[in-house]
C-alpha cells in the first residue's frame, strides 16, 4: 500500500525541513511539488531559499492551482515504470505547501473552484494509496490556533484550511505536528 503523510505546523516551525528529511530517509527518488508563486520580491527570495535547501537530484514540479492533476500525472509516470505491478524501488512525492495552494485557489475564483480542487486532491491521494512503495508527504500551516480573523476571505481561508486538514488527516497513514523543530506524532507510525 502507498502511504500519505501530513505534516502540520506554524510558520517557521520546521515542517518543511522535517518533510525533506523524511523524504531523504526513505532513500527513494523524490519529486517535489511546489505550490508557491513568485508574485513579489520577498516571495522570490523565499522560493530561492527553499530551492537552495533541496537536494539537486530531486525533480521539481510547480503547481500553484492544479495539485490533483500534478499528482495524477506523476502517479501515471510512476505506474509506467512498474515491473509486474511493483514500483521500481518506490517513489516519494513532497508537496509544499497546502497553505499556499488553498490561498491560490480561494483567490482564483469563487469558493466552488476551491471545493472542486479539494475533492480532486482527496481522490488523488486515496488513489495514490493503491500503489505499493509510493509515499506522498504533504506540508501545511496549522492556522486554527489563532483568533478568528476579521475579514471574510481570511475567515474562509482558516475554515477551508481546517476542513482540508481534517479530511487529509482522516485518510493519511500518519500525521505530525511540528513546533520549534520538534515533531509530535498525532497519527500512525513514524516513516
Amino acid at each position: 500500500m502507498g502511504q500519505v503523510h501530513l505534516i502540520l505546523g506554524g510558520a517557521r516551525s520546521g515542517k518543511s525541513s522535517l518533510a525533506e528529511q523524511r523524504a531523504k530517509n526513505l532513500n527513494l527518488p523524490v519529486t517535489y511539488i511546489a505550490t508557491a508563486q513568485a508574485l513579489d520580491v520577498e516571495m522570490e527570495r523565499r522560493i530561492a531559499l527553499h530551492q537552495h535547501d533541496r537536494p539537486t537530484q530531486w525533480q521539481t514540479v510547480e503547481s500553484p492551482l492544479l495539485l490533483a492533476k500534478a499528482i495524477n500525472l506523476l502517479v501515471e509516470k510512476i505506474i509506467d515504470n512498474t515491473v509486474d505491478g511493483h514500483l521500481n524501488n518506490g517513489q516519494c512525492i513532497v508537496i509544499d505547501c497546502l497553505t499556499l495552494w488553498v490561498t491560490n485557489c480561494l483567490c482564483q475564483q469563487d469558493l466552488n473552484y476551491f471545493l472542486q480542487q479539494k475533492q480532486q486532491l482527496l481522490k488523488a491521494l486515496i488513489n495514490s494509496q493503491q500503489h505499493e512503495s509510493l509515499h506522498i508527504i504533504l506540508v501545511s500551516n496549522e492556522v486554527g490556533h489563532g483568533i478568528v480573523p476579521m475579514g471574510d476571505l481570511s475567515r474562509e481561508f482558516v475554515d477551508q484550511s481546517g476542513w482540508l486538514h481534517q479530511a487529509i488527516a482522516e485518510i493519511a497513514n500518519s500525521v505530525d505536528f511540528v513546533m520549534a523543530g520538534l515533531p509530535l506524532r498525532l497519527k500512525g507510525e513514524r516513516i
